[in-house]
């Protein structure tokens, strides 16, 4: 089956009279990836071993391990942290907050615009802390 881009999904919905014909027609159109499947899927892209994520990530690697076995879902500040681990692009980590459910960042916010300037800027995590600490802004961890 072909897939429909989200404005087709979002128009078939708001024109659809009954929700349970709507599900039925576009089940397959559903994102059905957990937080882990979505996670090794951007690991399995970069060239860098699970120990040095877990080490640019800031966090342990027993934790780390648990989040891509699925037994841990990750916050949105994890989760961002893990990008910078991973070092993912503006865009890997904007599709990955989308698929995750949770928050893209958001320009507008000065803590994501910080966020934002620096995956698109390279800055590893601990530089993105030292930045928002700087601004009186809540760190990554």
């Amino acid at each position: 089956m072909e897939k429909k881009n989200t404005d087709g999904l979002q128009q078939e919905l708001m024109d659809s009279p009954d929700l349970e014909q709507f599900l039925s027609q576009n089940q397959e159109q559903f994102v059905n990836k957990s937080v882990s499947e979505l996670l090794n899927h951007l690991f399995e892209k970069k060239y860098i071993s699970k120990a040095a994520l877990a080490k640019q990530s800031g966090m342990s690697e027993i934790y780390l391990h648990q989040i891509f076995a699925g037994r841990r879902n990750p916050s949105r500040n994890r989760l961002l942290c893990l990008c910078y681990g991973l070092g993912a692009s503006v865009e890997e980590t904007q599709e990955l907050l989308k698929l995750c459910g949770m928050a893209q960042l958001y320009p507008k916010l000065k803590r994501d615009a910080i966020i934002y300037y620096g995956l698109l800027h390279g800055l590893s995590l601990f530089e993105i802390n030292d930045k928002l600490f700087d601004k009186n802004e809540e760190t990554l961890f």
